[in-house]
């Protein structure tokens, strides 16, 4: 119940809204009792019964007329109270499910990378649309009507009770076993709502997956194969959701029967009442409509009962997220780094992921100003880690790292990742213009500004030859850019936040040879007076490093500079002999003196501008 209260708390939110709701339907339930009054009244008028049978009675005609639109003004001033409920109920729900859906989004942009590795992207799309829309619909469903069901049974057994206490002690034979029965199905019904927001938060996954991962589906034809996953999925759902509304007609059905046969055993006895003349003809027809008004909260209760255990199912699903805490937090009193000077410290740093082995044991790295610091070693070694562990993605387990001698942890994460630009090696862009996929670090950046960081990242010339130019439209995951153009515009995009602290993921590993040496030659002005990190495995950026850092299982292996290690004749001299040594005799023999359409830089050798060409003539 605690899950249905704190729903309650944000409903209230928008008290107004509720209020009118409330005072809406009471005043229904109050104009659609008086109709039954004015029918059984109008029967007395018309009609006795003796013992001869039933007669007719001289009436007035405008007793008559007057009766009619007594119950025509009733039906229409009910019509309107129940346009003004739905109207606030609906407006009700629309305006929770708001504040759920912003919160939980708000949420996930401010869990850390921690919490996201181990939370499928499917589930997490299914929460916020089929958990959030159950969570509405018992607003709309629960929340209000649910009250309005209570309300309209207690009255309508008062009024019944006061008409007749023998007839309504009749009527409420079959009510312990309406109470037995929606409580047995309230508790199967909440456990089976569960099971079928998780199948679809599998099958959303699932889905998820596939489309993301359709290249790789292709490639491998495993056309087939996905499609049967699928379908075994859905037919879990599919079963899971049989089950549940099964259950919710059988119990609607059981309801209906209830009333039905209450209904009957109250004709009988009541028609030998009004035979014996202890009722009157108009009575009995009051008491049987009020008996068919109780159809309206009798057949609501299975609905109600339905709304009530899917919000406590997908409330709870909601409110795991809402209330999760991030392993990475900011303190309440954390400091806003300024622009920084950018010496940075990694102190005796050691870091685990979650229930896995150290990735990083015992690492200190000393990077200053104007330097750059190239990271090196196999797959697995922690060279993406140390990456994440610089603007705070993942917080350090042991030791600690500084900027300015001011620890990350003592920082706020907003100015801390403003000072730390990331250009990394899984490109991802949005579906927006070129512009302003670049100008995301920046919103407010100019076209001028725009144009600059892509010149720098070698991509102006090959905007500037699309008919839209920087207005272009990129597709879904930058679709409609090749993988070196897409890496270009990640380039741009952190150059144009111009950060002190800059770090480079393996960023040219989509690029030919040739395109990397026009990047790395335009970048060099970039790096200057700033501190630069670079993960990469071409000779190009990793020679001329003032430091080189290799890794093997978490630890530092080597360090030092390119020459240094050479002469110390360990891994890095097996990196180099093995890797790099014929990347560099490839990097030597690229001819880069005839100019092409820029826009095949990054997928053909030859992508080089004219001018860039003549100046870097040489190795560097």
């Amino acid at each position: 119940m605690s899950i249905l209260v704190r729903i309650t708390k944000i409903a209230w939110q928008f008290r107004l809204r509720l209020i009118f709701a409330y005072a809406s339907f009471l005043a229904a339930v109050g104009v659609s009792l008086s109709i039954p009054w004015l029918f059984g009244n109008a029967i007395d008028l018309l009609v006795e019964v003796d013992e001869n049978g039933i007669a007719g009675k001289a009436v007035e005609t405008s007793t008559l007329v007057f009766f009619a639109l007594a119950i025509l003004g009733a039906s229409i001033v009910r019509g309107f109270l129940d346009f003004v409920r739905t109207y606030c109920t609906d407006s009700l729900s629309q305006k929770v499910s708001y504040v759920f859906r912003n919160d939980f989004y708000n949420k996930l942009q401010h869990l850390s990378f921690a919490y996201h590795d181990k939370e499928h992207t499917g589930d997490l799309m299914s929460k916020a649309t089929a958990d959030v829309e159950a969570v509405r619909r018992f607003v709309n469903m629960g929340l209000v009507r649910a009250l309005e069901v209570v309300v309209r049974l207690i009255a309508l057994l008062l009024i019944l009770s006061m008409m007749n206490w023998e007839l309504t002690l009749l009527s409420l034979i079959f009510v312990p076993f309406i109470v037995i029965r929606s409580s047995m199905v309230m508790g199967r019904l909440r456990r089976m709502w569960l099971q079928v927001q998780e199948r679809m938060g599998e099958a959303v996954t699932i889905l998820q997956e596939n489309l993301v991962g359709i290249h790789v589906v292709k490639a491998f034809a495993s056309e087939e194969f996905e499609k049967d996953k699928f379908a075994k999925k859905a037919e879990e759902l599919r079963e899971e959701y049989f089950r549940s509304e099964r259950l919710q007609g059988t119990n609607s059905a059981w309801m209906t029967f209830f009333f039905t046969s209450g209904l009957g055993i109250i004709l009988w006895y009541g028609g030998w009442e009004v035979i014996r003349g202890d009722m009157t003809a108009g009575d009995l027809t009051k008491f049987i409509l009020y008996m068919n008004q109780l159809t309206f909260p009798i057949r609501m209760s299975s609905f109600i009962i339905n709304a009530f255990s899917r919000a406590i199912s997908s409330g709870g699903r909601l409110f795991e997220v809402l209330d999760a805490n991030s392993p990475v937090l900011e303190k309440p009193n954390a400091v806003v780094l300024e622009r920084a000077h950018g010496g940075v410290e990694f102190n005796d740093v050691t870091f685990s992921y979650e229930n896995r082995a150290p990735a990083l044991q015992h690492v200190s790295i000393s990077a200053k100003r104007d330097q750059i610091t190239a990271i090196l070693g196999a797959p697995g070694s922690g060279k993406s880690t140390i990456v994440n562990l610089l603007p705070r993605f993942y917080d350090v387990s042991e030791g600690s790292i500084t900027i300015d001698g001011q620890d990350v942890r003592d920082l706020t994460l907003e100015s801390l990742r403003i000072n730390v630009g990331i250009v990394q090696q899984d490109v991802f862009l949005f579906s927006a213009t070129i512009h302003d996929n670049i100008a995301y670090g920046k919103k407010d950046a100019t076209r001028e500004e725009v144009i600059s960081a892509a010149k720098v990242a070698q991509l102006h010339d090959h905007i500037d030859s699309l008919e839209d130019g920087y207005d272009t439209w990129v597709g879904e995951r930058g679709s409609t850019l090749s993988g070196g153009q897409r890496q270009r515009l990640s380039i741009a995009r952190s150059i144009l936040t111009d950060p002190p602290v800059l770090i480079l993921d393996d960023s040219t590993s989509s690029v030919d040879v040739q395109t990397e040496r026009m990047i790395h030659q335009a970048m060099i002005n970039v790096m200057k007076n700033r501190t630069t990190f670079v993960i990469a495995h071409r000779l190009s950026t990793v020679r001329e490093a003032h430091l080189i850092v290799v890794l093997k299982d978490g630890q530092i292996e080597e360090q030092g500079t390119h020459n240094e290690l050479l002469a110390r004749g360990g891994i890095y001299q097996e990196i180099y002999d093995l890797q790099l040594q014929p990347q560099e005799e490839m990097l030597l023999d690229a001819p880069i003196n005839n100019p092409v359409d820029q826009s095949s830089a990054g997928d053909t050798p030859g992508g080089g501008s004219p001018r860039l060409a003549t100046d870097m003539g040489g190795d560097n």
